[in-house]
């Protein structure tokens, strides 16, 4: 379970010091501290459970997503979120991980999230179609189609034909959201290719 220290102070508000008991249940293992403010009761809690804990608002999405969707062959062990409206990344390294926060647009930040419920918990992650028009925000703008499927294919290692299998509809509902040069060469493939 994940607690914040108001939560906790709230429980033992009943003690003289609450903070004191707070660093005892820490020492005796207890409760074991993520960030400042944040704790979990499982040492073995999976990081991807505690990424929009830490920060937020945030869903997972980036390079996280697209491995957990099978978009890209890479195992990603850095728990990459997207936010709004906090103008510059962020980045906390927990003894669960290490978590990075980057913005998109305020306009496409609701759309394409899922949650994913595993045992006890729940998270939230980008779809994957909303996943790759996230990590399109991130990259520098490319100059043509050519050089947009290059990024797609080559750079990113997006797999071909998990890339086919993607809902259009979607990808093209989100990418209008984004209106950045790489988006709009997504369409532009998309309207081709499909």
């Amino acid at each position: 379970m994940i607690f914040t220290t108001a939560m906790l102070m709230d429980e033992l508000q009943n003690y003289r010091y609450p903070a004191n008991k707070i660093a005892r249940m820490v020492a005796q293992g207890d409760i074991y501290p993520v960030v400042r403010g944040l704790y979990v009761s499982d040492s073995d809690a999976p990081g991807h459970l505690l990424a929009a804990s830490i920060y937020g608002p945030s869903y997972l999405s980036f390079e996280y997503a697209l491995s957990y969707w099978s978009l890209i062959p890479e195992a990603v062990y850095t728990y990459t979120s997207a936010t709004y409206d906090k103008k510059k990344r962020k980045q906390f390294t927990t003894s669960f991980g290490l978590y990075t926060y980057r913005d998109v647009p305020k306009e496409a930040y609701p759309y394409g999230i899922q949650i994913v419920k595993e045992g006890d918990f729940s998270f939230l992650i980008a779809q994957p179609e909303k996943a790759l028009c996230d990590m399109l925000y991130t990259i520098s703008p490319v100059a043509n189609l050519g050089a947009f499927e290059s990024l797609l294919f080559d750079d990113l290692r997006i797999d071909h034909d998990t890339f086919e299998q993607l809902d259009v509809d979607r990808l093209m509902q989100y990418a209008v959201l984004y209106q950045t040069r790489n988006h709009k060469l997504l369409i532009r493939n998309l309207r081709r290719t499909r």
